[in-house]
């Protein structure tokens, strides 16, 4: 009788460490699924002077070197908050109009297990749409992961919704600079090339980047999926431990 309790409690204590794992597991999945690059806020006024903050998480191993930001036509950038040991660049249409945005790293980037927030004031368009971020994360091994998919895909864009029913949202505080004000995007980007805002990643300044990232998180639906059938798996195998146990007195 001994042994029969022996074996039950070494099956439970093996079963609890297997569900253990799979918990955790679910719980890494999810932090790396919210990993993604956003621009907020998400909602604004139409014809508002907006000041807008790009954040950007370091999701593998190596170091984020540089983010390009495709500016959408339903807004016009205006300025930019300087970022110590980060240079801008800016690139316009045949307007003149500020199309793309790029920050790239003048040391070590952003680390893994770290994000960077870079913040930006432009304007609205004065009536009631939607502007879709297009961003392009570059990693220090020449990958680069492309944030242009709609929502609930692998790698979603950030869309703010501009509309005059929109309550202002507090924006997330900006990383320190040590400067005193923002820089113009005029003063400081160091190219100026007349191109068209499309969703086609910006050229390195250095040389050609390497293929886009394979993968990227899964989406947040694929999150809560992850979720609940981890608590559903904890459920049903400490039942069947039940049942076990029950059978053996």
């Amino acid at each position: 009788m001994n042994t029969t309790i022996q074996t039950a409690k070494s099956r439970f204590s093996r079963l609890a460490t297997s569900m253990g794992l799979i918990a955790a597991g679910a719980l890494l999945f999810a932090g790396m699924a919210s990993a993604h690059v956003t621009v907020k806020p998400s909602v604004s006024q139409p014809n508002a002077w907006e000041t807008y903050t790009l954040k950007v998480p370091v999701e593998k191993n190596i170091p984020t070197t540089k983010v390009a930001l495709k500016i959408p036509k339903e807004v016009v950038f205006k300025q930019y908050e300087p970022v110590p040991e980060w240079k801008v660049a800016t690139e316009k249409d045949s307007s003149g109009k500020i199309t793309t945005v790029t920050w790239t790293s003048e040391k070590d980037g952003i680390q893994a297990g770290q994000y960077q927030r870079f913040s930006f004031v432009a304007q609205n368009a004065d009536q009631n749409t939607a502007a879709a971020w297009d961003a392009f994360q570059y990693y220090s091994d020449g990958s680069i992961v492309e944030w242009t998919g709609d929502e609930g895909s692998n790698n979603p864009h950030s869309i703010t919704t501009i509309t005059a029913d929109a309550t202002p949202e507090t924006p997330a505080p900006a990383a320190d600079s040590g400067h005193d004000s923002a820089g113009t995007a005029e003063g400081h980007a160091s190219t100026d090339t007349a191109k068209d805002s499309s969703s086609t990643a910006p050229t390195s300044d250095n040389a050609a980047e390497a293929a886009p990232a394979a993968s990227a998180p899964a989406s947040s639906a694929a999150q809560t999926t992850a979720l609940v059938l981890s608590i559903i798996a904890v459920v049903l195998g400490a039942a069947a431990v039940g049942i076990a146990l029950k059978r053996r007195k």
